[in-house]
């Protein structure tokens, strides 16, 4: 074997760094006459494209096996679907390519309170918007309608008002009254002769502030507010004729914003009505599930709604072994109606699940379990060990699971037994948890095909209504430049199969049939408007 040949067996044994490195100036002095030949110089050229080749075949590869990794990656598009997809890339790719040639401009980097308009703006949302969404899986009954309705129920009859320690309190009422606390006005009094009254009133109704940083400086802080917004409004809806038209409207919203299915959680608060009656947690079931056949009456294509009793977590063990009766007594008189079972409130200041575990072996026997587990920013604490006792305990989801990534035990447990986590990227922005939606820690579980659903949570208190925004920003912030239609089509397929409806086959095919009418609707729309442009052209 000659110089040249023994030079050119040990290159193709080299890497590519090992190419760059022989490939220096000293080098080719030292094997100049490595190069005596043409015959050589084209070996030496051949060997270098060879690995050069291999490269980019491998780059390829490693780009193709991360995607096919991500969420709804397997899903094969319908001749109508790819069209659809083009378009909706389209207007995708034309937000990202401006936000990532003007950073602060990108939409899902910022707080929602100061883009919300600028969402309802893009066409990428307006899409979404018409888009079957399937099933709605997390969301609190009483935060659910959107702020706009929830103020003109101040407009009600017989509602009264006092104002106490500087805030305003609300109330049904048959005429003026006094308690240790109030003295209740009618509220169009207050209104016509409290100064800057509904200003306040409004306020206290929702956690937008134009100076939200400034006021909501920590995790707490913003808890806060949070908390004092139910204890303003559970007055105002828990009105008897209020309850029932307001969760009518939260099944409207929902309807219109292309969702055909519920489960929702409540504490089942007291209800009460003009004459003194209260209504405990039976009876409140009760109203929802009549308000549920009510609507279904009239709305055919909506499969219902069941419920997910979910009390306060910061409770002792006696405060919980009556919520074990009460969800006992919700499975015995409805059977089919009741979801199961959950702890709602600050998971960083509330009891973790540890503390009740004796309790919940017991209730897990009878009643399905829906942890809110790991919202939190916290390691090592007792909040994000709430996800090692949720699915020890056999929770069929979870809520938030914001801490779950750093938990890979529990990943592991996630994945292997699809436990889906469902998340709601703007809560977890408004409550601090997370602000630029790049840097939301499901990110990763939507890259690496776990099951997710995502959800709305309280979309009364920050301007937005139904469903569409949590999956703007989930699609537009918190997915891949090349993830597509695809994923969309996962996430409501997902909530369907992660969903406890009695007959999900059924689910499926309704759900089926609207997105092929949304889908080839569109591709015909699509096509006809590239057509005219076509036209246009010619006779241009």
């Amino acid at each position: 074997m000659n110089n040249a040949d023994a030079w050119a067996a040990n290159f193709s044994r080299t890497s590519v760094g090992s190419v760059v490195q022989y490939a220096s100036l000293d080098f080719f002095n030292s094997y100049s006459s490595c190069f005596d030949s043409m015959s050589s110089i084209v070996i030496l050229l051949l060997l270098i494209s060879s690995v050069l080749c291999d490269y980019w075949t491998q780059r390829e590869k490693l780009l193709n096996d991360e995607e096919s990794l991500i969420m709804g990656s397997s899903i094969i598009l319908s001749s109508n679907e790819k069209i659809v997809n083009d378009y909706l890339m389209k207007q995708k790719w034309e937000e990202l390519d401006y936000g990532f040639k003007n950073p602060g401009s990108f939409i899902p980097a910022h707080h929602l309170f100061d883009i919300l308009s600028y969402i309802e703006q893009s066409d990428v949302f307006h899409f979404i918007r018409n888009l079957p969404k399937g099933a709605l899986l997390h969301g609190h009954d009483t935060a659910l309608a959107s702020g706009d309705y929830l103020y003109n129920l101040t407009f009600s009859d017989n509602l009264y008002a006092c104002i106490f320690n500087e805030k305003i309190h609300l109330k049904f009422l048959k005429e003026e009254a006094n308690d240790f606390d109030c003295t209740w006005k009618p509220i169009q009094l207050l209104r016509e002769t409290v100064r800057d009254f509904d200003v306040r009133l409004k306020q206290q109704l929702t956690l937008i502030r134009e100076n939200h940083r400034d006021v909501y400086t920590d995790i707490n802080v913003v808890w806060n507010y949070f908390t004092e917004l139910f204890i303003t409004v559970d007055p105002l809806i828990c009105f008897k004729p209020i309850f029932i038209d307001y969760f009518y409207q939260v099944l409207t919203e929902l309807y219109e914003d292309n969702v055909f299915y519920i489960e929702f959680r409540t504490t089942l608060p007291t209800v009460y009505d003009l004459d003194g009656n209260t209504y405990g947690p039976v009876e409140v079931a009760g109203f929802y599930k009549q308000v549920v056949d009510d609507f279904m009456l009239t709305h055919p294509e909506f499969l219902g709604a069941k419920l997910i009793y979910a009390p306060v977590r910061n409770v002792d063990e006696d405060v919980m072994e009556g919520y074990i009766d009460t969800v006992r007594v919700l499975k015995a008189n409805f059977p089919d109606f009741l979801a199961g079972f959950d702890l709602v409130g600050q998971e960083d200041l509330g009891q973790p699940l540890v503390k009740f575990v004796n309790q919940l072996q017991e209730i897990k026997q009878e009643v399905n379990l829906f942890f809110h587990a790991g919202e939190t920013n916290w390691f090592g604490s007792s909040t994000d060990e709430n996800l090692i006792d949720a699915v020890l305990l056999g929770t069929l989801r979870i809520g938030h699971g914001y801490a779950a990534l750093k938990r890979p035990e529990v990943l592991n447990i996630i994945k292997t037994h699809q436990i889906a986590i469902e998340i709601c990227p703007i809560s977890n922005q408004v409550l601090l948890l997370s602000d630029d939606m790049r840097n939301h820690p499901a990110n990763y579980l939507i890259a690496n095909g776990f099951p997710v659903v995502v959800s709305n949570d309280d979309p009364s208190f920050w301007g937005t209504k139904g469903l569409s925004y949590d999956w703007y920003m989930a699609f537009m912030g918190m997915t891949s430049r090349r993830t597509d239609l695809r994923f969309l089509k996962q996430l409501a397929m997902n909530s369907i199969v992660y969903s406890v409806y009695h007959d999900k086959s059924l689910a499926m095919e309704m759900w089926q049939q609207q997105w092929d009418n949304f889908i080839n609707t569109l591709a015909r729309k699509i096509m006809i408007d590239d057509i005219n442009d076509s036209i246009s052209l010619i006779r241009m």
